[in-house]
């Protein structure tokens, strides 16, 4: 990491006015005397090593002090009930210091004890951040500044920052470029109002659709996640502040996907383990060197992570070469008492912790809650101060990585207005939402409308007039958000009259019960269905609003079924039953059984989760101002029963049954993808031509190059996401039928042709043998690309030799 430049703030006292010391300035030319001692010491000189500034600030601090290093204080209004220092504070563990305070004065949308005045203009937050940091350098002994962590998988949780989809929405971009700069954003806005480290990207690898949070993930796939996630991580960090990944390990795959209170013993064996859902962060931690992980509450095989020597220091430290600090999820420490029950009590549960690697207990509980139990084991002798310094030490590092010892404050608060959510962040915005739309079906063309050939365009659906799925307590507060009706109505303004009608609600009275006990329509539920069918018969096109909101998906949302929740199918066909043309606009956090919908209505086009400009890009797509290029990264089942069915997959895992022969009977099982991972059409086409796979030498060392052609034969420019994938055909364990080992988004204007170029590693081909060792073997391989995981356009083999 660059170093920082030491910004020498003359007139330091006067930007704090209200916050007046009588102490001698601890402000000099070059440097600060955070410990008030008169003398530049070792840990203040910035042009010291940082090893060498950290050992010499841990051997001047006492024992209260390093235990506050290793604790969140939750900001307002979460444990911290003031939004500015107050007297108080000297009466709180924290006059000792604190680790990090986590979303303060942040506002979160749905949250409104939340909600402060300090948080917009965004000046404001930046100089309330000041204050704030200000007192613990001045006002404790030591004067170690604080690490201010914040959300940010869906841009950064705070007013009026800039919007981005949900990351299921980011992954179906598939656009590295437009990912890194997304990052970029969050990591400028989260240092101009005084964040310094920022809790994304999720890493999970989401192999269950019916689990709440794959809104939140980036996909199914590990290579996948895992180039999401570099860029994600480069861009935040480019920023100067830490990215936190989240959430190490095997998180996502509960059994049964069920989440809230059960969170607990997924079912994955540990070659899997080690391939899925360990190898984004393997790559992310070693290509991009985040400076936080966020360590899980789930155990794996009967041991808490949270609590795993193995997970926390073995693996993560020694084997992956992770250097920043572990912060543990919400009541991870607490479960592993709770929960777990593999601690008699909740004190043997912060010695776990401890020992196994932990550096910071996070949650909404006092800061005291951990630390005195905490001090109680030292005074005891129940844990080394040895192991302490060495925690304690780990978040030092951090904090002078992030500069926070030569710079601690925001240096120009009033610049944060011009930084965060500019002109240009906004045009960005709406092009990743954009980029996150999948086209699933267009039968004879019906996208894009023609605004000009329509006279009248009803609207319906319970998502059509609602905005609340375009903010996200992980994201952006109170900025201008445009409904789908909303955006359509403008768009065809003058040129068509727009209707909308609800038609139903997102659930009936009984979901979700009714999910497996069916209960008739009432009256009132009829009413309104066929209130949106007379209109449906009056209209030209009806554009349907369907799917999910933010309270059926999401964090300990979890589902039992996977098709359109409530009266919402039925709606879908009474209108289909009007013989008009139906287009199905889909807003939805996971993976949807749209069976029937998809054998009978013409078009579809997921939307996910979008941000606020989703009533804008959706209209500008349906009416063929965009043309749609995401993919799929998540596999599409037919129903809950194919569960799991997802993409990488075993040889024959997901294979058919025999309809004839001495075990055929007929077929018992519905079977195949509804839609496969990496899949999307486009308002034009692509051809694939010219393949050639170019072996530096035939050694399992070399990098292999593959370049193959694609030209648009259609007549729109579009976007194209290009897939290479690498099967091993014999391997000494069995191991995937193909995996993604390369890919990128390319846009063509019509009959233009471009040359890809995608590199294979030698790590691409690497398998964990019998042994459980990473090897590249010898032997035949298949090089593919096409346009999605089934459809391959081009393909070749090569020979790996030892």
């Amino acid at each position: 990491m660059k170093p920082i430049k030491v910004v020498v703030m003359l007139s330091i006292s006067f930007l704090f006015l209200g916050m007046k010391t009588d102490k001698k300035s601890i402000y000099h030319k070059g440097w600060i005397d955070f410990n008030k001692n008169g003398v530049k010491d070792v840990f203040e000189d910035s042009k010291a090593e940082i090893d060498t500034r950290v050992a010499n600030l841990i051997s001047l601090m006492n024992v209260e002090e390093k235990t506050c290093q290793l604790t969140t204080l939750y900001g307002f209004s979460r444990v911290l009930k003031d939004e500015l220092p107050t007297s108080e504070w000297k009466n709180r563990v924290w006059k000792d210091g604190i680790a990090n305070i986590d979303e303060h004065l942040n506002t979160i949308w749905n949250q409104e004890k939340t909600h402060t005045e300090l948080s917009y203009p965004f000046s404001t937050h930046a100089e309330a951040i000041n204050k704030v940091q200000k007192w613990f350098v001045e006002e404790t002994r030591m004067g170690i500044p604080v690490d201010f962590s914040n959300e940010g998988v869906h841009g950064l949780c705070h007013k009026k920052a800039t919007p981005l989809p949900a990351p299921i929405g980011i992954g179906s971009t598939w656009n590295k470029t437009l990912v890194r700069k997304a990052g970029e954003i969050v990591g400028r806005e989260a240092k101009a109002l005084g964040y310094t480290n920022v809790y994304a990207p999720i890493l999970d690898v989401a192999r269950d659709p019916r689990w709440g949070r794959v809104l939140e993930c980036y996909g199914e796939e590990p290579y996948h996640i895992a180039e999401m996630g570099r860029q994600m991580t480069l861009g935040i960090q480019s920023q100067g502040v830490a990215s936190t990944l989240k959430h190490f390990a095997v998180y996502s795959i509960p059994k049964g996907a069920r989440d809230g209170d059960a969170r607990t013993d997924p079912h994955v064996a540990p070659r899997e383990m080690f391939q899925l859902h360990l190898y984004p962060f393997k790559r992310v931690i070693q290509e991009a060197a985040p400076m936080g992980v966020m360590s899980s509450y789930n155990d794996y095989d009967g041991v808490p992570v949270s609590a795993s020597h193995y997970f926390l220091t073995e693996l993560l430290r020694e084997q992956y070469g992770f250097k920043g600090y572990v912060v543990s999820d919400s009541e991870a420490v607490e479960y592993v008492s709770d929960k777990h029950h593999v601690a008699e009590d909740y004190k043997e549960a912060v010695r776990q912790v401890i020992e196994a690697g932990l550096n910071v207990r996070t949650t909404f509980r006092t800061p005291e809650s951990f630390i005195e139990p905490l001090r109680d084991l030292i005074k005891e002798g129940r844990i080394s101060m040895k192991i302490i310094d060495a925690r304690v030490a780990d978040v030092l590092k951090v904090k002078f990585r992030l500069g926070l010892f030569d710079a601690p404050y925001v240096e120009n608060p009033d610049a944060a207005d011009a930084l965060v959510h500019t002109a240009e962040d906004e045009t960005f915005s709406k092009q990743i939402n954009r980029e996150s739309l999948v086209l699933l079906k267009n039968d004879n063309n019906l996208l894009p409308l023609d605004v000009n050939t329509l006279k009248n365009i009803l609207v319906t659906g319970p998502l059509a007039d609602e905005v609340s799925f375009t903010f996200s307590r992980y994201g952006p507060a109170f900025n201008p958000s445009v409904s789908v009706y909303q955006g359509i109505k403008n768009y065809a303004a003058h040129k068509a009259a727009v209707s909308y009608i609800k038609g139903c609600d997102i659930v009936d009275p009984g979901w979700p019960g009714s999910e497996i006990i069916p209960i008739p329509l009432s009256e009132e539920e009829q009413s309104h269905i066929d209130e949106a069918v007379e209109k449906a018969k009056q209209s030209d096109v009806i554009i349907a609003v369907v799917g999910e909101d933010e309270k059926r998906v999401g964090e300990t949302k979890s589902r039992t079924s996977l098709g359109l929740p409530g009266r919402q199918f039925q709606l879908v066909q009474a209108l289909y039953a009007t013989g008009k043309p139906v287009v199905l606009v889909m807003i939805n956090g996971q993976p949807l059984t749209i069976n029937w919908e998809n054998k009978y209505l013409p078009a579809i086009l997921e939307a996910w989760f979008p941000s606020t400009a989703a009533g804008d890009v959706i209209a500008e797509t349906l009416f063929g101002d965009y043309n749609p290029g995401g993919k799929l990264s998540v596999t599409f089942p037919k129903t809950v029963g194919q569960i799991p069915l997802n993409f990488p997959f075993k040889p024959g895992s997901q294979a058919g049954q025999p309809g004839a022969g001495p075990n055929g009977y007929g077929n018992t099982r519905v079977l195949g993808p509804l839609f496969p991972f990496g899949y999307g059409l486009s308002y034009t086409s692509f051809e694939y031509s010219d393949l050639v796979v170019k072996q530096k030498t035939p050694y399992s060392q070399s990098d292999i190059e593959v370049s193959f052609k694609v030209k648009n034969t259609g007549k729109r420019a579009g976007d194209e996401i290009v897939q290479l994938y690498v099967k091993d055909y014999v391997s000494s364990v069995t191991t995937y039928e193909s995996q993604l080992r390369g890919f990128d988004r390319i846009h063509l204007l019509p009959n233009q042709t471009k040359t890809v170029k995608l590199v294979i590693h030698p790590e691409d081909l690497e398998i964990l043998d019998k042994n459980m060792n990473w090897t590249v073997e010898p032997g035949k391989f298949n090089i593919s690309v096409g346009s999605s995981s089934v459809d391959i356009k081009l393909t070749q083999d090569i020979e790996i030799l030892k």
